[in-house]
């Protein structure tokens, strides 16, 4: 139990001993870092007291060189406004100096004009005096003559208005006849120049063969079964279309020959289904002939439309479209009719609006102006009459009437428009190549003439164009020169000249240009 107090005793003793020296060991451990602490501090606020210095010595030596730029900006700024101040005095004193010498100049030009004034003042009143010495002396010879000729001034004046009233009536009308004859000669020239410049600006082929038509057969065989047994295959064939069929010795084809461009028309298209069928007997023979007659009526009234809507006539009544349908099978010294009423249509329109009239209303009487053509040889009457019948039966412009009954002189012209049909007419029938020439030729002279043009050197392609009577060539104008493609037209000239013949003249108009193009993309 004592042993036991003893060990107690002597740890709890232990405990205090240690407590005692661990309380004394961090005391003097703390005390040495409280003395580095402070001594560290102190650096620190050494260093920071150094650096302040610096920069504040730095800021005075910024602000001394702001302070000495603003002040040498100022500087040149202030005598930069001196120099110019300098320079407005300068100014000034010269304007003055000039403003000095203008007065001077115009006190001196003040004075020139008053002595002037004076001057003119002085011969006015000379001239006044002069004035009434001269009427004094004009009232002196009045009364002499007066005495002299027994009239009194009144009587001689009217004498006098009398005799300048009748030379000027016949110098008026000298006048009025030169005039006369001059708006007439210019009249007929502006008329030329209205008529050429419409040649220029339209022309087509118009030509076509008007009496048999050629169908072409994949073998002679075929032409047997077109005959038929003892030939009734053809003979259908004519009763049904009313075409004479021709079979020959032409090789692989057979001509149909008809008076009525319509009908043989109609032959064709049926002979050309029959052949291509196969099946050739009487009753298949009416079905495709009937069947062909229905397909031309939708042809045929597909070309009135179409013609009207190539010329810009709208309104037209629908059996006047049947009727220019027609026109297509219709032709007249070989050129075809509806190319022609086009044509004449074109014309009569640009001679129209060049003159001020209603182009329109010209148009529609040249496109209408052979309608009765279209029934001609199916009712008694000129081709004008017919025209003009069916046209008041469709209820058609009056003028438009007059101009196509009137055309052709037959009745009076009551209007411009007659008299521009009538021109367009005459112009679109005897153009070179339009009449008179079979379209075969008339192609193959077109051809020729390009042929011709294309075989010069340079030439990039060669167009014959206005019926024939010019050709277009345009050159290589990496090739050509300016001076070479006037050499190259007179060459083609001559060529045409020497290998060729035709009516009129040829114009050969050569053009050389280069042209660049690029995309923006």
């Amino acid at each position: 139990m004592q042993t036991t107090l003893v060990i107690v005793l002597v740890a709890l003793l232990a405990m205090i001993v240690s407590s005692a020296l661990a309380w004394y060991f961090s005391r003097r451990i703390g005390e040495r870092k409280l003395a580095n602490a402070e001594e560290f501090a102190r650096k620190i606020i050494a260093e920071a007291e150094k650096e302040a210095e610096i920069r504040k010595k730095e800021a005075l030596l910024e602000a001394k060189d702001e302070w000495f730029k603003a002040k040498s900006a100022f500087e040149r700024d202030i005598q930069n406004k001196k120099n110019e101040i300098a320079k407005i005095e300068r100014r000034i004193t010269d304007k003055e100096r000039d403003i000095g010498r203008r007065v001077e100049t115009l006190n001196a030009r003040e004075k020139t004009v008053v002595d002037k004034e004076r001057v003119l003042t002085g011969r006015e009143k000379g001239v006044a005096a002069r004035e009434q010495e001269l009427d004094r002396l004009i009232a002196d010879q009045n009364v002499q003559l007066e005495r002299i000729s027994g009239m009194s001034a009144e009587e001689a004046k009217q004498i006098l208005i009398e005799n300048m009233i009748g030379k000027a009536r016949q110098e008026a009308a000298a006048a009025a006849k030169e005039i006369k004859e001059k708006a007439e000669r210019d009249a007929e020239k502006e008329a030329k120049e209205i008529v050429i410049q419409a040649i220029q600006r339209c022309a087509a082929d118009n030509t076509v063969e008007s009496t048999v038509s050629v169908v072409n057969l994949p073998n002679d065989e075929m032409k047997g079964r077109i005959i038929g047994r003892e030939g009734r295959n053809i003979r259908s064939f004519e009763t049904a279309t009313g075409i004479d069929v021709i079979v020959d010795d032409t090789p692989e084809a057979v001509i149909l020959s008809g008076y009525d461009p319509i009908r043989r028309e109609i032959a064709r298209m049926a002979l050309e289904k029959l052949v291509a069928d196969g099946r050739i007997h009487p009753t298949r023979i009416e079905e495709v002939v009937e069947k062909a007659e229905k397909d031309m009526e939708v042809i045929i009234r597909e070309a009135g439309e179409q013609a009207a809507f190539e010329i810009g006539i709208h309104g037209l009544h629908q059996e006047i479209i049947k009727l220019l349908g027609k026109l297509k099978y219709r032709s007249s010294y070989g050129q075809n009719v509806l190319r022609h009423s086009g044509e004449v249509a074109m014309l009569a329109g640009m001679m129209a609006a060049e003159l001020k009239l209603d182009a329109n209303l010209a148009k529609r009487a040249g496109l209408l102006h052979d309608i009765g053509k279209a029934v001609d040889r199916e009712t008694e009457g000129t081709h004008t009459q017919l025209g003009a019948k069916l046209l008041v039966k469709y209820n058609e412009n009056p003028i438009v009437i007059n101009a196509v009954e009137s055309h052709h002189g037959d009745v009076p012209q009551e209007s411009p428009y007659p008299i521009l049909i009538q021109a367009a007419d005459a112009i679109s029938g005897s153009r070179p190549g339009a009449r008179r020439e079979p379209l075969e030729s008339y192609i193959k002279r077109l051809e020729k003439l390009e042929e011709l043009a294309d075989g010069f050197k340079g030439v990039a392609k060669a167009y014959a164009i206005q019926a024939g009577r010019e050709v277009r060539v345009i050159v290589e104008c990496e090739q050509m020169d300016d001076l070479a493609s006037s050499i190259l037209a007179s060459d083609i000239a001559r060529k045409i000249e020497e290998v060729m013949e035709y009516p009129g003249q040829i114009k050969v108009t050569v053009i050389r240009e280069s042209r660049t193009v690029e995309y923006a993309k």
